[in-house]
């Protein structure tokens, strides 16, 4: 099927969110969409798949015109997604995440287990996609619950694929074998949209390649006649920063015993997370890769207090602050910054305004109170002049956060947590879904902290390039084992092994 888009218009409120974007994508291809945050990108998916109604604009799918008013009747004709975060119930097996919402008579009024769990299998295996029917997702691996998202818009009859950041929590194995899974797909004849921020999977992948800038699309092209460098200019309208490189941010020497910042010994989580140690040191970036599920949501809670599991720890100190009685509050309050993992679990509230996001650290500093009351107008000033020097987009303090792009989400956390000059900072996926020039943003600031502020980086990410890229330690973490790889300029195919525990 072919899919081609054209003028689509798009407003919230005054938000005007695609203005006149164009979208034209060849039957048996793969095709990428492109754009910084704020584009237009998942506003422009959600409209093709029916989550969304187009202001004016029309759509085609093989030269027939279409209009969806839900993603039922998207599915019904051939659009499936593949959201970041995964739509799946997690207690539930393979075959009955597929089964849901599919008509009865596809399994049986009582819903034939057995049939549906055969079903899949056959699925599974004319696909490649191999997984058991029977396992509950809950117990399976981050790259294997992407399988089952997979699978269930091609049970669905899908011949439209919209993934939407399909790489990001995945280990470069898993990355090359989903890549062996879309060219597959792309070779039985179905029509793939990657929607995606890294450009050496662009050309890696794609065919062909359409950028949006504010709403409109900018650029199309094929992939042969196209640069790296000039896709990132067409997302940005100008040359993205450069990341500091090593020179620029030296190693430290720990022969000279640089002050210790975060000290972790004897973290246990059950049948989840045993760290031995974990030393951090002021001016100095720690990574640790790995897979999502593998214990970095226990860790990073360990050390900002919101891990809820039952859980020992005998040593946990910021500089000489026994951290381990302290709430979430005191620990940010003692100097630690966090960039969570989740932002809408835990970085955000989305119904609450940005003002009142970019102030919930620190309510009532003199800046934005006035005999413990909340000045509003200095918060609004504070919440502008933040969400401007990190490019988030809109900029009106009064928004809900929830009105912001994933992306433009991420920068506004960043703005509050690098904002307050803290001690450590604790970086969790801190660039999942942002733009070149946004990403390398980030990335200098927390390299500038840890240098110029003499602070301390904890970087935990599933990006292996930002964590190369960025420390000066690195470690991974593997079904809760922290495995010490080395310095920076340890290989890439060292810790890829390690985050899947082939070494």
């Amino acid at each position: 099927m072919s899919l081609l888009c054209t003028n689509i218009e798009k407003r919230f409120g005054s938000n005007r969110a695609l203005a006149g974007a164009n979208l034209f994508v060849r039957t048996g291809s793969i095709h990428a969409l492109l754009g910084e945050n704020g584009a237009g990108k998942s506003t422009l998916n959600n409209i093709v798949s029916g989550a969304l109604q187009a202001d004016s604009g029309t759509i085609e799918i093989d030269g027939r015109a279409a209009r969806f008013s839900s993603p039922l009747e998207a599915a019904a004709a051939g659009v499936g997604v593949v959201h970041q975060h995964f739509l799946l119930a997690e207690a539930l097996t393979v075959a009955e995440n597929i089964a849901l919402g599919m008509r009865c008579s596809t399994f049986g009024l009582r819903f034939d287990s057995k049939k549906a769990e055969t079903a899949v299998a056959q699925l599974a295996e004319r696909t490649g996609l191999h997984v058991d029917p029977r396992a509950r997702v809950a117990d399976l691996p981050v790259g294997l619950r992407q399988r089952v998202e997979i699978l269930k818009s091609l049970s669905r009859g899908a011949k439209i694929l919209l993934l939407d950041e399909p790489t990001a929590v995945l280990a470069p194995a898993e990355i090359e074998r989903l890549f062996v899974t879309l060219r597959n797909l792309r070779d039985e004849g179905r029509t793939i949209v990657i929607v995606t921020h890294k450009l050496d999977e662009v050309f890696a992948l794609a065919s062909d390649v359409t950028v949006l800038r504010k709403g409109a699309t900018v650029c199309e092209s094929t992939i042969s006649n196209i640069t790296p460098g000039e896709l990132a200019h067409a997302m940005i309208g100008q040359d993205p920063p450069r990341l500091i490189n090593e020179v620029q941010s030296p190693l430290i020497d720990l022969k000279t015993s640089a002050p210790v910042v975060l000290e972790l010994r004897g973290l246990r989580v059950a049948r989840t997370l045993n760290v031995a140690e974990l030393i951090v040191r002021a001016g100095e970036v720690v990574g640790v890769a790995g897979v999502e599920g593998n214990g970095q949501d226990e860790l990073a809670g360990a050390i900002a207090g919101t891990l809820e599991q039952p859980h020992s720890i005998e040593t946990l100190k910021l500089g000489r602050v026994d951290l381990r009685t302290l709430s979430i509050s005191e620990r940010s309050h003692a100097g630690i910054a966090t960039i969570p993992s989740d932002r809408h679990r835990e970085g955000l509230v989305l119904e609450m305004s940005l003002s009142e996001n970019l102030n919930l650290r620190t309510p009532v500093e003199r800046s934005v109170a006035c005999m413990s009351l909340l000045d509003s107008a200095a918060m609004n000033s504070k919440t502008k002049e933040l969400l401007l020097s990190y490019g988030a987009f809109p900029s009106d303090p009064m928004l809900p956060a929830g009105a912001l792009s994933g992306g433009n989400q991420q920068k506004a956390i960043a703005a509050r947590e690098l904002s307050c000059e803290p001690k450590l900072i604790l970086a969790c996926n801190p660039t999942r879904g942002l733009d070149v020039g946004a990403a390398a943003e980030i990335q200098n600031r927390l390299l500038v902290a840890a240098r110029e502020r003499n602070a301390a980086v904890l970087l935990i990410s599933a990006d292996l390039d930002e964590v190369l890229a960025l420390s000066n330690r690195i470690f991974a973490l593997y079904r809760g084992t922290l495995i010490a790889i080395g310095a920076r300029g340890v290989s890439r195919d060292a810790v890829g092994r390690a985050m899947v525990g082939a070494t």
